[in-house]
Formats: structure tokens, sequence, C-alpha cells
């Protein structure tokens, strides 16, 4: 029984060593794109409510060049930490780019898109772990 308990505690605590590694990474993420004047910037914890991925991050830029800018100081700053890109949409356009991270899905908006769309909408309530800027 206590060898249960000392697993059950094992792996309680490699859990929570695993959630706040992806929390430092999401935070690398919402760091490169405040350093490239990304506006709005929020993570939105999304584990509990889909398969796709953990956490999703939405931000906006100003212009299509200013969105892609952003995707490219995020793709550099997450290569350094070691996150593996899987995928990447919406480049060419520069409206919305999808940024793929395994557990972590990178949403860079064109403000009208980001009106448009309100996909942060669909993944927030009041339970729901928010991560902005400021924290």
């Amino acid at each position: 029984m206590e060898q249960k308990t000392e697993s059950k505690s094992f792996i309680s605590e490699l859990e929570m060593k695993l959630a706040q590694e992806l929390r430092d990474c999401v935070r690398v993420i919402m760091n490169a794109a405040e350093s490239k004047k990304a506006t709005d910037i929020v993570a939105v914890r999304v584990a509990d409510k889909t398969i796709i991925a953990d956490w999703f991050v939405f931000m906006s830029g100003t212009s299509a060049i200013h969105v892609k800018s952003i995707c490219d100081e995020i793709e550099d700053k997450a290569a350094e930490a070691r996150l593996e890109l899987r995928r990447r949409e919406g480049y060419s356009e520069g409206r919305w780019i999808v940024l793929d991270y395994s557990n972590i899905l990178v949403h860079i908006f064109h403000p009208e898109e980001r009106e448009y769309y309100n996909v942060e909408r669909l993944w927030m309530d009041e339970t729901t772990e928010v991560m902005k800027i400021e924290d």
C-alpha cells in the first residue's frame, strides 16, 4: 500500500513539473511576441476542453507585415528554447497565422480577423486558466 502512495506522489510531482515546463514554454512565446510589440497577448489553458493542445496563445499585430514579424520572432525564440514547430499555416497572407508546437497552438491575428472570428470566446469561461503578459 505504501508503495502505491509513493508512486502516486511521484507521478503527481512529475505531472506538476511537466505542467510548469509547459507554462515556461508558453511564457517564452509570449515574451517573444511582446518583444515585437504584439498586442492583447493572452494564453488560455485548454487541456481540459480539447485533445488538440494544452495551451492556445492569442495575440494581434497591426498589419500583415507586423503579424509576420511577430511570427518570425516567435519561431526564432521557440527554436532557441528547443520547441519543435510541427506546422505553420497562414504565413503568406499574414492575416491569421497558426503555429503548432504540439502542446501549444499560437494564433497571431490581424486585428480585423481577431475581432471577426473571436476565437478566444470558444475556449474561455470563468474556470479557465489564463496567463497574460503582465502575470
